[in-house]
C-alpha cells in the first residue's frame, strides 16, 4: 500500500543535508538579453529560462520563523484512570496539566508581489510564528509582520516596511497548459535562491490538505523550506505559491503542488482590504461525476447523467445560493459564468474567486438536459455583508491570563481575568472588570491566544456569537451572549 504524506515547511532547521550533483546543459539565449514578454527558444528548440531565473531569484525571499516557549494547559489521559475508575466504579477521567513548550525556529520562503512590501507565502509557514525575520537574495534583513493570513487556502500576507523592493508580475494561472515550463524558486533545506525547473503534470489537483484547493502539479523539485515560495513561467511571471509535496520520505519523489495565482489574488485582495477573506459559497456538498459514476458501477447500479464531466451534487444546503439557484441533488453543475467545470476542484477554484454579493450564471445537467440558472452567491452566514477582522477594541476589554496566586485562591485550573472594559461588545452583554473567564463556545480558556483564536472561530461560522461561562471573584457563576454581528 502506497502511503501518501504531505510535508510542509515550517520544521526545524536541519544540521545536514545530502547533495547529489549531476551533469546538466545551459542553454543560451537567441536575443541577448532575453525579453520578458516571451519565453525564448533556444536553436535546439528548448526553452530557454534564464531570464525568469534571474527575474525571480531577487524577489523570493527567505523567511526565519520564530515561535518562543509558552505556557499551555493540556488534557492528559490519567494513566490509572481506566483501571481504579473501573475498579472502584468512578469511571476514566483525564487531568490538566500546564507544560512549557520550547523556543522553535523554522524557515520558508516568501514572494514579493508589490514593490513597497508585500509578500504571499503559505499560512503554515508564518501562523505560530511570535517573530518574523525576511532576507532579501541581496542578504538585506528586516522584520515581517503578518497583514491577514488564511488556513482553508493556506495563504498568507507578509509585510516588510520599505520600497523599491524587487517583484515578480503576477501572471495568469488560468492560461497554464499541462507540459509547460516551470521553475520552482524557493529556500529548501536553508539554501537559499534555489532554482529547480520542471513542467506542469496536471491542473486543478485536489490533496484533501485544505478546505479549499485546486493545486497546480509540477516535477520541479519541491522540498522542505520551498513552502511560500514561487512557481514561476517561462516569461517571469508568478503562476503559484508552493505548498506541498507528496512523498514517502518526507523529502522530493517527483510530485509537487502550488496554489495558483488565480486563487491567491482574491485572498491577496481580500486580506489587505479587510483583513479577513471574503468567502463565497455556493452550498453544495459533491464529488466529480466519474467518481461518482465508478462508486455506483462497484455497486451495481448502472449510471447515465448525461456527462462524465462536471460536479455531480450529493446535497443542498438549506439557505444556500444553490437552493436560491433551484439546484437538487442529482444535478451535474457544468459550467459556472460560462468557464467549464469538470471536477470539484475547479468548481471551488471558480467560486474562491468571487465575493458574497456577486451574480453567478450557473450551468447544470438535469435528467441529461443543459439548463442555466442565475443566482446571487452568500456567505457562510447566508448574507451578502462584508465580513470585517475582529479586534479587542471592538470587544473594548482587556484580558489577562490568571495568575498562579488567584488561581490558588480560586481553585481555578485557567481562566482570563477582565482587567478593564469599555463601551464595546463584551460590555452589552453584561461583561464587568474583575470577571473570570473560563470557557468559551466550549473552549478552556487559559492564553489570550485562546480567545483570539475562537473569535476568528466565531467570526467564520454560522453563528457568530460567543458563548461565554465565567465566574465572578466571589464565584457566582455567569454565563452571557456576545453577539459579533453589528
Amino acid at each position: 500500500m502506497i502511503k501518501k504524506t504531505m510535508k510542509r515547511a515550517t520544521k526545524k532547521v536541519l544540521g545536514t543535508a545530502a547533495l547529489f550533483v549531476g551533469s546538466f546543459c545551459v542553454m543560451g539565449c537567441i536575443d541577448s538579453p532575453c525579453k520578458a514578454q516571451s519565453s525564448v527558444a533556444a536553436p535546439s528548440g528548448l526553452v530557454d529560462l534564464t531570464y525568469a531565473a534571474e527575474k525571480s531569484v531577487n524577489a523570493v525571499v527567505y523567511i526565519k520563523v520564530t515561535t518562543n516557549s509558552k505556557t499551555k494547559t493540556v488534557e492528559m489521559q490519567d494513566p490509572f484512570s481506566d483501571f481504579f475508575g473501573d475498579f472502584f466504579g468512578f469511571g476514566g477521567g483525564t487531568q490538566r496539566r500546564q507544560i512549557q513548550t520550547p523556543k522553535r525556529e523554522g524557515s520558508g520562503s516568501g514572494v514579493i508581489i508589490s514593490s513597497d512590501g508585500y509578500i504571499v507565502t503559505n499560512n503554515h509557514v508564518v501562523s505560530e510564528a511570535d517573530e518574523l525575520l525576511v532576507k532579501l537574495n541581496d542578504n538585506r534583513e528586516f522584520k515581517g509582520r503578518i497583514i491577514g493570513t488564511d488556513e482553508q487556502t493556506d495563504l498568507a500576507l507578509v509585510k516588510i516596511e520599505g520600497k523599491d523592493f524587487p517583484t515578480l508580475p503576477i501572471g495568469n494561472s488560468d492560461e497554464l497548459k499541462l507540459g509547460e515550463w516551470v521553475l520552482a524558486v524557493g529556500n529548501p533545506f536553508n539554501l537559499t535562491s534555489t532554482v529547480t525547473a520542471g513542467i506542469v503534470s496536471a491542473k486543478a489537483r485536489s490533496m484533501g490538505a485544505n478546505s479549499i484547493e485546486s493545486f497546480i502539479q509540477t516535477d520541479a523539485a519541491i522540498n522542505r523550506g520551498n513552502s511560500g515560495g514561487a512557481l514561476v513561467n517561462a516569461k517571469g511571471e508568478l503562476v503559484g505559491i508552493n505548498a506541498m509535496i507528496y512523498s514517502q520520505t518526507g523529502s522530493y519523489t517527483g510530485y509537487g503542488f502550488a496554489i495558483p495565482t488565480s486563487i491567491m489574488n482574491k485572498v491577496v485582495s481580500d486580506l489587505k482590504e479587510f483583513g479577513i477573506v471574503q468567502r463565497a459559497q455556493l452550498g453544495v456538498m459533491g464529488t466529480d461525476v466519474s467518481r461518482y459514476v465508478d462508486d455506483e458501477k462497484r455497486k451495481g447500479n448502472d449510471v447515465d447523467l448525461g456527462t462524465m464531466n462536471g460536479v455531480y451534487i450529493a446535497e443542498v444546503q438549506e439557505g444556500s445560493t444553490a437552493e436560491e439557484a433551484g439546484l437538487k441533488k442529482g444535478d451535474v453543475v457544468t459550467a459556472v459564468n460560462g468557464k467549464e467545470v469538470t471536477k470539484i476542484a475547479e468548481l471551488q477554484e471558480t467560486i474562491s474567486t468571487m465575493r458574497p454579493g456577486d451574480k453567478v450564471k450557473i450551468t447544470y445537467m438535469r435528467n441529461k438536459k443543459k439548463e442555466t440558472v442565475s443566482a446571487v452567491l452568500r456567505n457562510a452566514q447566508g448574507t451578502t455583508r462584508v465580513l470585517e477582522q475582529l479586534d479587542m477594541d471592538q470587544f473594548g476589554a482587556a484580558l489577562k491570563p490568571l495568575d498562579e496566586e488567584t488561581k490558588s485562591q480560586l481553585d481555578l485550573p485557567y481562566g482570563l481575568e477582565v482587567v478593564a472594559v469599555k463601551k464595546g461588545k463584551m460590555a452589552d452583554a453584561g461583561v464587568t472588570k474583575g470577571l473570570i473567564i473560563l470557557q468559551v463556545n466550549d473552549k478552556p480558556m487559559t492564553t489570550l491566544e485562546d480567545f483570539e483564536e475562537v473569535v476568528k472561530e466565531a467570526n467564520r461560522s454560522t453563528d457568530r456569537a460567543l458563548w461565554i461561562r465565567a465566574i465572578t471573584q466571589s464565584g457566582i457563576k455567569k454565563s452571557m451572549v456576545v453577539e459579533l454581528d453589528d
